[in-house]
């Protein structure tokens, strides 16, 4: 076998072994494992009483999940209220699409900032507040209008 025949069985094995790790989606799950980790470090960083009520837990889906007003507005988490209890839902394959380049150490702060963000949800529906709720429409209104929005 020459060099260029090997490169190229050595190219087509690792996307037979890329193509392995994705999902029905095509969503790569080479990094799940890495991500549930910094998820379970990030819950032990948050104090338990935060955590009362969240009977559903935190939940890593797969999926990557787009808004409803557009396929170019990707959801990276969400706080959910069901028969089953309340639960925090952080979509893997949403961060993969968006942060896949980036290093642990980054991945980990969007992580972290994305956890809040529901975390709040979750507080603020307990105390009857939803000034993040206005806050997310405020958002999405913007977006629909086409304005850059931080």
């Amino acid at each position: 076998m020459t060099f260029e025949e090997n490169i190229s069985k050595e190219n087509e094995n690792l996307e037979n072994f890329n193509e392995e790790r994705k999902n029905e989606s095509g969503v790569d799950l080479s990094r799940i494992d890495e991500v549930m980790e910094i998820l379970e470090e990030l819950l032990d960083e948050i104090p338990d009483q935060y955590l009362n009520n969240l009977n559903g837990g935190v939940i890593l889906e797969e999926e990557v999940n787009y808004h409803p007003e557009g396929n170019d507005l990707i959801v990276l988490g969400s706080y959910k209220i069901d028969n089953l209890g309340r639960q925090i839902v952080i979509y893997y394959g949403s961060f993969m699409k968006l942060y896949f380049y980036l290093d642990r150490e980054s991945l980990k702060e969007r992580l972290r900032e994305t956890l809040r963000h529901e975390l709040r949800h979750h507080l603020e529906f307990l105390a009857g507040n939803n000034d993040l709720v206005i806050e997310d429409e405020n958002f999405i209104e913007n977006y629909k209008k086409g304005r850059d929005v931080e």
